[in-house]
């Protein structure tokens, strides 16, 4: 059997080759997979002492930290999956499921039941809270860095890890709604953080995590919130849902990786995140065209048809449930710096065939964005300019994608420059 090392390289390649594949083959796809292999690295010399910089949280965005599983399973899917485990091992992201039948076992230990809840004789636990391990890399070999680049940039600034920069990492198959002990937990650990350093705490999060925020901030009293919260900085928002969504539900999204689309659907559809994620009424009118087939054009009116013709009803009743939140969108009522990427082809419009939902679609049509979330959706927190006293920074890096705002040099100084008050809008 390869060793761990052995591993890690041949999946590299893969990564890479895959990466520049789809790249070429679609331009909504970026070379993300090469950032998450050779992370850019800001400079090292660190300009500030630790007790200088205010204490930062961040929560990262949709699989953007590690889940670990432990087994005592009634049956499996395939005699070659592992039925019981004595220890707790890692989830996501795990090796195996780039075997063969290992994506079988691994749709079957990940997947949610009806309330969210486990499948049957799995636990899943999300590792690392109050750390930054598993938000910066995705596994335990560190092969897969995510939000790597960002922290060791806060580092080289005169942070330190797990100290004055901590993560609040979640079990990211399940919404906002349904986290009450998640966000429990990360109150606590603001109020830690403002203790030990006499400081209020900044929150940073990265795409969905912004929404999870929000939801915090939407249950906590002004009066904590002026206590406790000296700003939210987000980055690549999906204010307003995202088409993505839509697609990822009817034919599958593989994340860029090599694995099965119709398999990995399977698991996507079992979570309340990817139903709560779809576009809104206040991004976009009433007669946009999501989806479009030979027989229907799907609108945010035919969300429900949309959900039945997938084969997929119980996404709709999941939506029903959720999609208050993003239709209400309150303010956060504190300060924010609203940092997203603009002017990259995104896609507004998935166009598929007769094979629909089977194949994947036969035509994207874009409009502008960050390659993953478009401007549409992106720039709503503007409106919140007129709707709470804290003041709302609206930042916009042109030609700029959805993970450049954690890689790129730009970004990253930006963040810095919040962070340390040295921000300013001209």
């Amino acid at each position: 059997m390869r060793d761990h090392s052995q591993m890690s390289f041949v999946l590299s390649l893969i990564l890479v080759s895959v990466s520049i594949q789809l790249s070429a083959s679609d331009p909504s796809k970026t070379n993300w997979l090469l950032n998450v292999l050779l992370p850019p690295i800001g400079p090292e010399d660190a300009n500030f002492k630790h007790n200088e910089v205010p204490p930062l949280v961040i929560v990262p965005g949709h699989v953007g930290n590690r889940l670990e599983a432990k087994l005592d399973k009634p049956a499996i899917v395939h005699w070659l999956c592992m039925k019981k485990s004595n220890y707790y091992f890692t989830l996501w992201l795990n090796l195996n499921m780039f075997l063969p039948i290992g994506i079988d076992c691994w749709i079957d230990n990940i997947r949610t039941t009806r309330r969210s809840s486990n499948s049957p004789g799995v636990e899943i636990r999300v590792p690392g809270f109050g750390k930054t391990y598993s938000v910066e890399y995705l596994d335990p070999f560190k092969l897969a860095g995510y939000l790597h680049t960002l922290v060791q940039f806060l580092v080289n600034t005169g942070y330190v890890r797990d100290d004055t920069v901590r993560a609040a990492p979640y079990d990211w198959r399940v919404a906002a709604y349904e986290q009450e002990e998640y966000f429990d937990k990360l109150k606590q650990l603001i109020e830690e953080m403002y203790t030990a350093h006499n400081k209020s705490v900044y929150l940073l999060g990265h795409s969905m995590g912004n929404l999870y925020i929000l939801y915090f901030l939407k249950e906590q009293s002004q009066e904590w919130k002026d206590k406790f919260i000296n700003g939210f900085i987000s980055l690549g928002a999906p204010w307003g849902g995202t088409v993505k969504s839509l697609a990822v539900l009817a034919s599958g999204d593989n994340y860029g990786l090599a694995l099965d689309l119709m398999k990995i659907r399977q698991q996507q559809r079992t979570t309340t995140t990817n139903p709560w994620l779809l576009p809104t009424s206040q991004a976009w009118p009433a007669d946009h065209v999501f989806i479009s087939t030979p027989s229907y054009n799907y609108t945010y009116k035919d969300y429900r048809k949309f959900f039945t013709d997938i084969g997929y009803e119980d996404g709709w009743f999941k939506w029903q449930h959720s999609k208050s939140f993003l239709t209400d969108l309150p303010p956060p009522g504190v300060e924010l710096y609203c940092m997203y990427g603009t002017e990259v082809l995104t896609p507004m419009t998935y166009v598929y065939d007769e094979n629909f939902p089977s194949n994947q679609p036969i035509q994207i049509i874009y409009g502008g964005g960050d390659n993953t979330v478009n401007k549409r959706s992106l720039s709503l927190c503007g409106q919140w300019k007129d709707q709470q006293k804290q003041k709302i920074h609206v930042i916009e890096l042109r030609n700029k994608h959805h993970f450049d705002t954690i890689y790129d040099i730009d970004a990253l100084q930006m963040i810095q420059d919040i962070l340390l008050g040295n921000y300013s809008e001209h």
